[in-house]
């Protein structure tokens, strides 16, 4: 059953039902928006959800920590948490294989009150880290049309505020985002766009979608309409010719300027780190429609970030490893490694040699990856101790340690020069025939509700 036919097609939606299982917490004191906001959300990471009631000098509420708990992810979508990236993967499948196009209606709950006259520093948009140049729009899906053919494209980016119709956005090396606006400024012509903002999980999901399982000739909205079990439903712009999410707690019209750069930054990005301040892209904004009652989204850098990047882009280096490495069981990218940077990979190994294999293949099908450790199939990848132990016990760094040097990494990770730096793959599989000096130890299977325990 699609996440619409279960009422979650928005916000709304999402949050009653956490408030039902109990994974919601209310913050009802006053909290102020800069710093204040992100440091109690900060408490909470990787728990329950929390959404802010009260807010100084607004009106809305805030939400944040949708994605920081994979548990919470998988009973919003009714999976076991192991099947979560089997989930989207199968969502990006069908989207290939028949796509479901999205409608545009008339009107939708996010444009129940228009602005054209807008004023951003009205909008609850909280600053995060002590550190951050400003208030950050970090949660967003932004819509935008190729400027030669028009298909559309969702994508999360961040933007600074600066000033009340002006944003400063970053865009990674890659993205089809920059590619259309690299194409548009060639033109001398601005590239028009949408910000999106309290989406629901399924336009989230189409959004990080890994470019390299997302055609820049297909309409990446589609994922959307795989995963709410329904076409998704858009609204026409009121000054852009660009679409915005009808059910969204508020949309951003705006359009980025050709040859217009101000400073950005900085911002404690997924690294841990804060980016640095540079000159970067300048976005107008035209105009700012919302619901009656909005609740603004925001997320915290951190295992919010690695959940909503990790579990799609899991999902695609499964996919594209297990069809050509036998044995691949499930692939992790672990929060250490930012869910960006490292990688376990689960082998049911059936011939010597598979490990290194695997971990090439799985470098290839993520190109962010610094470091891809392969692993047995009774490793529990999602537990860096049994991580560590596998390493520890079963790799032989002499042959079983691979260094890749002058590669293409994230240009985010601070150890990379521009976007190139250095990988490493560790295999920690045990040795092929089974050696009884690997055989891992065991105890007998019991059900503790079988016993008398005080």
């Amino acid at each position: 059953m699609g996440l619409a036919q279960r009422k979650l097609h928005d916000l709304n939606g999402m949050i009653e039902f956490l408030a039902r299982t109990g994974d919601l917490a209310r913050v009802r004191s006053e909290v102020d928006l800069k710093h204040e906001l992100a440091g109690v959300a900060a408490r909470f990471e990787g728990g329950k959800a929390v959404l802010f009631t009260r807010l100084k000098g607004h009106s809305a509420q805030v939400f944040t920590g949708l994605y920081w708990n994979r548990r919470i992810l998988a009973r919003l979508c009714d999976v076991a948490v192991e099947e979560l990236p089997f989930l989207m993967a199968d969502a990006v499948a069908a989207w290939k294989r028949s796509p479901i196009d999205p409608v545009v209606l008339p009107g939708g709950p996010a444009n129940e009150v228009v602005e054209r006259e807008p004023d951003l520093t009205r909008l609850p948009i909280p600053v995060h880290a002590v550190k951050d140049g400003g208030a950050y729009i970090d949660s967003s899906i932004v819509i935008a049309r190729d400027p030669d053919t028009g298909v559309r494209n969702a994508s999360i980016q961040r933007f600074m505020v600066a000033g009340r119709d002006r944003l400063v956005i970053e865009m990674d090396l890659g993205r089809h985002l920059r590619d259309y606006y690299e194409r548009a400024e060639k033109q001398g012509v601005p590239l028009e766009i949408t910000i999106n903002n309290g989406v629901d999980l399924g336009v989230h999901m189409a959004a990080v979608t890994p470019a390299v399982a997302a055609p820049i000739d297909m309409d990446e909205l589609g994922v959307a309409s795989q995963l709410l079990g329904e076409p998704l439903q858009l609204v026409a712009g009121q000054t852009v010719g660009v679409e915005g999410v009808a059910h969204a707690q508020y949309i951003i019209e705006a359009e980025m300027l050709p040859h217009a750069r101000e400073p950005e930054g900085p911002f404690a990005e997924v690294t841990g780190y804060y980016a640095t301040r540079g000159d970067r892209e300048v976005v107008r904004v035209k105009a700012v429609t919302h619901r009656r009652e909005p609740i603004w989204h925001t997320i915290i850098s951190g295992k919010e970030v690695y959940n909503a990047v990790g579990l799609t882009a899991e999902a695609n280096i499964y996919k594209l490893v297990s069809s050509q490495i036998p044995g691949v069981k499930a692939v992790y990218l672990t929060h250490g490694g930012c869910g960006f940077y490292h990688a376990v990979v689960q082998l049911r190994k059936r011939v010597e040699g598979v490990g290194k294999n695997a971990i090439m293949a799985v470098f290839a099908a993520f190109p962010s990856l610094k470091m891809v450790i392969a692993v047995d199939d009774d490793v529990d990848i999602y537990n860096a101790e049994d991580v560590e132990w596998a390493i520890a016990t079963r790799c032989r760094p002499a042959r079983d340690v691979l260094v890749i040097p002058h590669a293409l990494c994230h240009e985010l990770n601070p150890t990379t020069e521009g976007s190139v730096g250095s990988k490493l793959g560790i295999d920690a599989t045990a040795p092929y025939p089974p050696d009884p000096r690997y055989e891992r130890a065991k105890m007998l299977d019991v059900k503790l509700e079988d016993y008398e325990i005080e």
